[in-house]
């Protein structure tokens, strides 16, 4: 499956929210059994879901929809950001889409790589993968995200030490830095930074359009942004004034 295929083959699904296969083939212009190869693919990597002839979305607040947005994308980025982590060697990771394809990525790189994480849904995700060793922090759980956050996750978190966190994030303001949607996982965030020597952010270009609540982070926290090349030029200078190494992957859409 191309590139640009699984990702208009995900934006049909996700727009129409319900499609048959047939229909997916005649605006794809390739066979019914393409379009069976592709969907049992994206359904094995938890973007979709057959049934009966059907493409359907994943539950709009599951992290496998919002995994599947920008999916190829998002997979670039973490590829990159998989490439600044050596063997053996120990991060800790928020939750997030794309950081749970980075965790996943340096899976497949047969890199042997202790994750420190207060996601439930990662530890899942790279189930499949021994030589990845997670850390899951305890604390009070949120189910909506798969979770943990708290005073008991901040306590943990004390008794470590990294070179590099990496963190997704939901906004960006020109002002203030990077911002996220959830008070209680914006205070892990914060605990994490205080225990690591690097943060680095991972988001493709869409959320630096997009205002949100709580600020997870500000410019001079930042060590590096890794993102796609469609981040609006005004946030690149300003990333650029405020000495973040940007990095940027290839928006193919």
């Amino acid at each position: 499956m191309t590139i640009k295929r699984s990702d208009k083959l995900l934006e049909i699904v996700n727009q129409k929210q319900k499609i048959a296969v047939n229909e997916l083939s005649e605006m794809l212009n390739v066979s019914k059994v393409t379009i069976r190869k592709d969907l049992s693919d994206l359904e094995k990597k938890g973007l979709l879901v057959r049934k009966h002839g059907y493409a359907i979305i994943n539950d709009p607040t599951k992290l496998n929809y919002r995994m599947a947005q920008n999916y190829d994308v998002k997979q670039q980025i973490a590829q990159v950001a998989a490439n600044l982590v050596s063997d053996q060697e120990t991060i800790m990771v928020e939750s997030g889409s794309t950081c749970a394809l980075l965790v996943q990525e340096l899976g497949k790189q047969q890199k042997h790589v202790t994750v420190i994480t207060n996601s439930y849904f990662i530890a899942d995700f790279v189930s499949d993968h021994p030589n990845i060793t997670i850390f899951v922090l305890g604390g009070k759980y949120q189910a909506e995200s798969e979770v943990v956050v708290g005073p008991i996750a901040k306590n943990v978190l004390a008794n470590f030490h990294v070179d590099k966190l990496f963190i997704g994030m939901d906004g960006f303001d020109p002002q203030q830095g990077f911002f996220g949607r959830d008070i209680m996982r914006a205070d892990i965030v914060e605990a994490m930074a205080q225990n690591a020597n690097k943060l680095i952010i991972l988001s493709d270009s869409s959320k630096f359009g997009k205002a949100s609540l709580i600020k997870l982070a500000d410019f001079t926290q930042t060590k590096m942004v890794i993102t796609d090349d469609g981040i609006p030029i005004s946030v690149r200078r300003i990333l650029q004034d405020k000495k973040i190494d940007l990095r940027e992957v290839k928006h193919l859409s």
